[in-house]
């Protein structure tokens, strides 16, 4: 599959053009910054130039077969960040995905996304945005995944999680999340759900399986 990649020079979303690639996809990493290209190139992606703030994305989005957003604005940043990136950011990409007719769409949120009150005072606002760019995509007729990783580490990843439409609190690699979002391109279970993963005992495929 063509799949474009949103925030492809963060931590995870490089770690998806390079799965992405490995898997036999062919994928395209969306980037802000002329100087962010060779990065993206590096891991076997093509570089797509583009900003999520600005409300025309489309010329990004066509030609793919599927878009993972995995931007972010990064939870300390201001308000205004959170907003623009977290939440009209993602938006702005669905409707794009949605107005193109392409059907797979698969959002890096978090765990907690719309239930501030179950995260710390300091991720309370990063939570309500990323709840209502959650809610949006729910709303759509698209083949949609919402996963909600617990906290991120960078340590080797196992490909062994735990899924739920709610987990307790714990934490979980980038690697694992990567090849978790990767599998639900293409797993049928996963299409139109919302899920909590943290590390856990069960193999990525049987684990969605589940859902």
């Amino acid at each position: 599959m063509k799949v474009l990649v949103a925030g492809a020079n963060g931590h995870t979303g490089r770690l998806l053009v390079e799965y992405l690639k490995a898997d036999g996809h062919e994928p395209y990493g969306l980037i802000r910054k002329e100087e962010q290209k060779a990065a993206v190139e590096k891991l076997g992606g093509t570089p797509v130039l583009a900003d999520v703030t600005k409300s025309d994305v489309g010329y990004a989005v066509k030609g793919m077969d599927a878009v993972i957003f995995a931007a972010g604005s990064g939870s300390s940043t201001g308000a205004d960040q959170t907003e623009a990136v977290d939440r009209d950011g993602a938006i702005n990409l669905v409707k794009a995905t949605e107005n193109l007719g392409i059907k797979k769409f698969i959002m890096l949120s978090s765990m907690a996304a719309g239930e501030p009150e179950r995260g710390p005072e300091e991720l309370k606002h990063y939570m309500k945005m990323k709840g209502e760019a959650d809610d949006y995509l729910a709303s759509t007729e698209l083949d949609y995944t919402i996963v909600r990783p617990g906290g991120l580490t960078n340590e080797s990843g196992t490909s062994k999680i735990q899924v739920g439409e709610k987990v307790d609190a714990g934490t979980i690699s980038r690697e694992d999340v990567a090849k978790t979002m990767i599998a639900c391109l293409q797993e049928q279970n996963c299409y139109h759900k919302t899920f909590e993963m943290i590390s856990g005992d069960q193999q990525i495929e049987e684990a969605l399986k589940t859902l």
